[in-house]
């Protein structure tokens, strides 16, 4: 039982009413009677059809109002003017929660009966799944309410779809993989009950070993962030999401905002709360199948068992691609596996029993890797051949595999040939067993379990605090406000950076020439020159930028170029001044920036910076809030990180300062809700212990907090 006792009663109900049930075959009523009948779910069941009758052999009554005993769940199945009556009806006699299988509401613009559906269900405690679902099925209740198919295999597979023609094929796919499942439950619409409260009951409930979710959009990012977090430190979480182009993403005007598609913060967010992200069903189903079934991953240390050569040389690549260890102590790989393996064999890691080799020489490889508690995941390879006897060889997989697991020892099988070799995978994947024809999707699917184990042993941490001025920020942004900009100019922006404690130049923002002379010889040569205008905000793509000015005259001459060309360039631009700054020395170019994502929340960007940033696309999100190891990690995803390490006789760069820098910026977003965006571009990175300089920043602030403004 769930520590969630409200959540627990849907899927483990004490009786379930069927609103709309009928007695024809072709309504979606009568599927649902039918269904729930063929699962012999134990509860109380009430059909509900006004005209009274009969149900498949039920008595149907004709309202909610004559339900005699407690009822914790109602499928509405009506139409969709119907369905808010039903739901009064329901709130009356104390029903827990609505399955509304009806469509017609939101996702055909009907918004606002939806909502009128959800609020009053909420007034009186109702909780609702859908609209526009297939329903759901429990094992804990032997309860299928859906108009799926029947026969659904018990198991520990829990899945969540927002999907409801996909959940259904699931369930017939699941079928024909021999996927037994704790419970499916399609979303809908998600006006309600969404992802995160399922997630509550699946990571409580015993008998559910792995979890997977189809999402095709995410509304309330937060929320999901929090409880995918609490599960994956417990359980596999693994996710399928369609919509992977950037063209749903709202590029706000900011490197930032470009960047951020619709689908690379997902993918870099699922990965910060230890989420696996399947490309393909396939690959999502193989995956559910080995959690389920197999023990869990005790160590790191894989063998390949082949009598081919070839295909062992390609697990061992693909091994590597997906960050399978394997056992490499041949002393060890020697004693273990030499009385089993031929002399013209080799013991080294693939163990290759060569073609010659039959059922004698893999029982005794695999008994071997049993005894061995060094070993700890077998991939097992077998190519056909005149010596294999396939209708021999394949029960004693089968019962190697079943020693492996009582060993506590995950095995997969990928084998070679022709139709006899591919019936023979099909009966091991029959048998429950993880079984292949490729011997990339064999390790692609044992990686999984790797990645598992890896974040489990990471465990929770709790966000790191950084010190910022938040109150300062707060001013400078409601004096921006004042003047009816939504940006802030330069000046102001880098106030916010000293607010929050990041590194930048030493700079001021000058009117005259004389000023602009003075300002540099302060500072001391060579100097940078920008313009300040609230109308500017690509300062270099308007002329209104002038690097390294070695002295006095240089300082006049850029002065009156930017003055000139930003006229030129944007006629009626109002120019407050020209900014002088240190001249920054040459460094690793790197972009911190933060954003307000419309699905995540406060979202924390790093990569490789400078003006290609766009081009290279070298970034990395996380949610925030997050802690220093996650910043880290950030660091360290990116494709240009071995820069930071230092190449051709360079230091290592100072990511302690980097580091620093991403959780002030995040700091900024969630404690100065008026600073919608901000980008520190470049951050520019020196040796370790020289620290950084945030050379150039852009900041916006939030819509509709205040006047419009430009940006």
């Amino acid at each position: 039982m769930s520590a969630l006792p409200e959540i627990s009663l849907l899927f483990e109900p004490r009786g379930v009413a069927v609103v709309g049930a009928s007695p024809h075959p072709d309504k979606v009523g009568h599927k649902l009677v039918d269904r729930i009948l063929d699962s012999r779910y134990p509860g109380r069941i009430y059909p509900i059809n006004p005209k009274g009758g009969e149900v498949l052999g039920l008595p149907a009554l004709r309202s909610i109002d004559e339900i005699d005993g407690p009822v914790d769940v109602a499928a509405i199945a009506i139409p969709a003017e119907r369905v808010f009556e039903a739901v009064q009806a329901c709130a009356r006699k104390g029903v827990r929660h609505l399955l509304i299988i009806t469509s017609g509401f939101s996702e055909v613009g009907n918004v606002a009966e939806e909502r009128r559906i959800v609020s009053f269900a909420r007034e009186h405690g109702l909780r609702v799944v859908g609209p526009n679902i297939f329903g759901l099925y429990s094992a804990a209740a032997s309860l299928n309410v859906t108009f799926g198919p029947r026969g659904i295999q018990p198991g520990g597979v829990a899945i969540i779809t927002q999907s409801g023609a996909l959940g259904v094929a699931m369930i017939g796919k699941t079928a024909v993989e021999r996927i037994g499942l704790s419970a499916i439950v399609s979303v809908g619409n998600k006006a309600d009950v969404d992802e995160a409260d399922l997630l509550a009951y699946f990571r409580e409930q015993e008998r559910t070993k792995v979890i997977l979710m189809y999402i095709e959009g995410v509304r309330n990012g937060v929320r999901l962030v929090e409880a995918l977090r609490a599960t994956t430190s417990r359980k596999p979480v693994i996710v399928i999401k369609s919509g992977r182009s950037s063209r749903g993403a709202v590029a706000a005007a900011s490197h930032t905002g470009s960047l951020a598609g619709s689908d690379a913060i997902f993918d870099d967010v699922m990965r910060q709360c230890h989420v696996l992200r399947a490309d393909t069903v396939r690959d999502a189903f193989a995956w559910c199948k080995l959690f389920d079934a197999a023990p869990p991953l005790q160590g790191e240390n894989a063998v390949i068992v082949t009598n081919g050569g070839g295909v062992g040389v390609m697990a061992t690549d693909a091994c590597e691609q997906y960050g399978v260890a394997l056992y490499d102590d041949q002393q060890a790989l020697r004693e273990t596996f030499a009385a089993a393996v031929p002399s013209f064999g080799s013991t080294k890691n693939p163990i290759d029993v060569t073609g010659q080799a039959g059922e004698k020489e893999y029982g005794a490889c695999f008994a071997a890797a049993a005894k061995n508690p060094a070993i700890h995941a077998v991939i097992a390879l077998l190519c056909e051949t005149a010596m294999v006897d396939v209708s021999r060889i394949v029960p004693m997989l089968q019962e190697a595999e079943r020693d492996l697991r009582a060993a506590g020892k995950p095995m997969v099988f990928g084998m070679f040939g022709g139709a006899t070799i591919e019936a023979q995978v099909e009966a091991l994947k029959q048998g429950g067993s993880s079984a292949f024809t490729d011997p990339y999707e064999a390790v692609q699917t044992l990686a999984a379990l790797y990645r598992f184990r890896r974040w489990s042993q990471l465990g929770l941490r709790p966000p790191d605090e950084v010190a910022i001025d938040a109150g300062r920020i707060d001013a400078v942004a409601a004096a921006a406000r004042a003047d009816g900009r939504r940006f802030l100019l330069a000046s102001e922006a880098q106030a916010v950076l000293e607010a929050a404690g990041i590194p930048r130049p030493q700079v001021r923002v000058c009117r005259s020439m004389d000023e602009a002379v003075r300002a540099a010889e302060a500072i001391g040569y060579p100097v940078v020159l920008k313009v300040v205008s609230r109308d500017i905000l690509h300062k270099s793509d308007a002329g209104g930028v002038a690097l390294d000015l070695d002295d006095r005259q240089e300082v006049l001459d850029a002065y009156e170029a930017i003055l000139h060309n930003c006229r030129a360039r944007v006629p009626g631009a109002r120019i407050d001044g020209v900014e002088v700054c240190e001249m920054v020395a040459k460094g690793v170019e790197t972009i911190v920036g933060a954003r307000r994502d419309a699905s995540f929340g406060p979202v924390v960007m790093f990569g490789l910076g400078g003006i290609y940033v766009e081009v290279m696309k070298d970034v990395v999100f996380r949610a925030l809030p997050l802690d220093r190891r996650e910043a880290a990690g950030m660091i360290e995803q990116i494709k240009s990180y071995p820069l930071l390490l230092g190449v051709r006789g360079e230091r290592r760069k100072d990511t302690g300062i980097v580091i620093e820098t991403i959780l002030r910026v995040g700091a900024i977003l969630q404690r100065c809700p008026d600073v919608s965006d901000i980008e520190i571009n470049p951050l520019v990175v020196y040796e370790q212990g020289r620290g950084a300089r945030a050379v150039d920043a852009r900041i916006l602030l939030a819509e509709g907090q205040g006047g419009g403004g430009h940006g």
